[in-house]
């Protein structure tokens, strides 16, 4: 199983490239899910809203419990489904979508933490997994700190504006 990672305005090409079965758009409110949502069925596209927020702030809407809990229901449905990638995409293609990236490694992969939070560092030396997905995802998955320790280790990601388009194996 493959991840497709990267900012919205990649998310086209890779499209094209890589036909998808699945589509994560997590975006910031108040934007509506994108244009290229359209072209997946209803049961293969989700649509996450928050902002790009580390910790709850008055005027922000943070990454809840709820949206990895829909991430990771989304997320076994794809791999139930033995279909295509899963595209995952925020506004900058370097913190949700990474996170969330990571989330779903973790959660389908038999992988350990650490080892998915260094190929991911391998897979995008821009990736800076938001760390408050990532503490809901580690609490879901029961890892008792572990998926926080290892993005820990991996350290922040090199300064972009833009993150590049990058690929992250399951298996």
């Amino acid at each position: 199983m493959k991840l497709l990672v990267g900012p919205l305005e990649a998310a086209p090409a890779l499209c094209v490239a890589h036909a998808p079965s699945h589509l994560v758009s997590w975006l910031s409110p108040p934007a509506d899910a994108p244009e290229i949502a359209a072209t997946f069925p209803p049961e293969r596209r989700l649509f996450l809203s928050s902002h790009d927020i580390a910790a709850p702030a008055e005027g922000l809407q943070a990454p809840t419990t709820d949206d990895v809990a829909r991430l990771f229901a989304f997320a076994r449905s794809w791999a139930e489904t033995g279909a295509g990638p899963m595209l995952v995409h925020c506004w900058a293609g370097v913190s949700r979508s990474t996170a969330a990236a990571y989330a779903i490694a973790c959660a389908l992969s038999p992988r350990s933490e650490a080892e998915l939070a260094w190929a991911l560092r391998a897979a995008s030396p821009g990736a800076t997994p938001n760390p408050l997905i990532v503490a809901h995802a580690d609490v879901l998955l029961g890892r008792d700190g572990r998926m926080i320790a290892a993005i820990a280790e991996i350290g922040r990601g090199a300064e972009v504006s833009l993150g590049a388009p990058f690929e992250l194996q399951l298996g």
